[in-house]
């Protein structure tokens, strides 16, 4: 996520450290830098001059403090202004009035309206929520039919009708208590789209309108949600695509020139790859310095509760199995890519070229396919795994024996450290199996 942008900061950091003060001059040339790499990243250049007022008043106002270096307080006066820049705090979804409450996605045709509705509909399902998913595009089957899909996949309601007339009373029916509304989309903004949608707003008074923007587009993104906020009136924006080469202009410059909050972001095309906006956050991921706290919560959805306590049970009892190892690499695998994962992490570009994460991944799926051609008894009692066993697991998985060897490997060298803290605590080890 906006990997250019953190690298061009990491670089103008690195370089501020290295003074032995601040100064005003070195302020001046690192402000240049941070200049580039904005306009870069194609932030919006009136957004540009007014942040590095802000920052250089800041930065030149401010004395050294006592337990700070020069670098450490540039570093915390840009990432205040990065953060009010972004939003200032997380601001969530409105449920006010009464149940059921709808939630109208907006946008043009290819932002991913209809996949984020379905992203959305997961979510809030995931926080107890009953959502139905409403097609409305009733000049496009194929995205009715995707809609429809999606709300099978996920195993929630779904509803079609363009005039929403019997729509509240369905969602009443269907127990549902949030209606996500995927509306038509276009290639370009046109009169008969936005005269559409503002009629379908009168009708449903909804709670939140969300402009759907791909957050590869930069500057058009943001003159976009200024056209659809003039004419329909939104309450926030949800950015797409960001797992990809986006920039960074879009989601640093929408709330400074629209006003309105980002939402929500898509960080991936499964359908649990999206996130809370949270300004701070993203704030901190710009400027290298990690995520831990998203990092802590997709660990705290992946890893249930009641798996951890009965794995923390059988490391006590050294009871660690093929079949759990098997568990700790598909629970791994919930929480997103692994570069997503580590990207969370502070400092962790500095090393990602080292860091050979494609080829672990493709290690983890072939660990998992060959504890997959086990028996349950060669999972539950690797030591019966002699070598015609080991060679009738490497064809049916699809890998070699020496894949097999390595595996078994790994997994005796994990009981043995496992072992050796079985004489402290383990509190908290519960779900934190390292993998070698």
């Amino acid at each position: 996520m906006f990997e250019r942008l953190q690298e061009r900061f990491e670089s103008i950091i690195k370089k501020v450290k290295g003074h032995g003060k601040l100064t005003e001059d070195n302020i001046k040339e690192a402000l240049r830098d941070v200049r580039v790499a904005l306009l870069e990243a194609d932030v919006n250049y009136k957004v540009v001059k007014e942040f590095l007022d802000k920052v250089k008043d800041k930065a030149i106002g401010q004395g050294v403090l006592t337990s700070i270096t020069p670098g450490q307080l540039f570093v915390k006066i840009v990432y205040d202004e990065l953060r009010e820049l972004l939003g200032g705090s997380n601001v969530p979804l409105s449920f006010s009035g009464p149940s059921p409450h709808s939630i109208m996605l907006i946008g043009l045709q290819g932002s991913g309206k209809t996949t984020t509705a379905g992203k959305l509909a997961l979510f809030l399902k995931k926080k107890g929520r009953r959502p139905l998913l409403v097609a409305t595009d009733v000049r496009r089957p194929a995205a009715i039919d995707q809609l429809k899909k999606l709300a099978s996949q996920i195993n929630v309601p779904f509803y079609s009708d363009s005039k929403l007339a019997s729509l509240k009373e369905y969602a009443i029916k269907s127990y549902c208590d949030v209606l996500i509304i995927d509306t038509a989309g276009r290639l370009h903004i046109d009169e008969e789209l936005l005269s559409e949608l503002v009629e379908q707003k009168n009708v449903l008074s909804p709670s939140e309108v969300l402009l759907v923007l791909d957050g590869m587009t930069g500057q058009d993104a943001v003159n976009i949600a200024k056209a659809f906020d003039e004419k329909i009136g939104v309450t926030g924006f949800i950015l797409t695509k960001l797992d990809g080469d986006a920039r960074g202009g879009a989601a640093l410059s929408i709330r400074a020139t629209v006003g309105k909050p980002i939402k929500f972001i898509g960080t991936g095309e499964k359908l649990d790859a999206i996130e809370q906006f949270h300004p701070e956050r993203i704030a901190s991921r710009i400027l290298g310095m990690g995520d831990i706290i998203t990092l802590v919560e997709k660990a705290q959805e992946a890893f249930e509760e009641r798996k951890a306590k009965e794995l923390e049970r059988k490391l006590k009892r050294d009871e660690f199995t093929l079949e759990d190892f098997k568990e700790q690499i598909i629970q791994l695998r919930k929480l997103g890519s692994l570069e997503s994962v580590l990207s969370m992490i502070p400092g962790f570009s500095k090393f990602k070229k080292i860091v050979k994460i494609e080829e672990t991944e493709k290690e983890l799926k072939k660990m998992e396919a060959i504890i997959n051609s086990m028996t349950k008894k060669e999972r539950l009692y690797p030591h019966i795994i002699d070598g015609s066993r080991r060679l009738r697991i490497a064809k049916g998985s699809g890998t070699t024996v020496q894949d097999v060897n390595e595996l078994l490997r790994k997994y005796s060298e994990l009981k043995k450290m496992i072992k050796s803290l079985s004489k402290g605590s383990f509190k908290g080890f519960g779900s934190k199996i390292p993998f070698p």
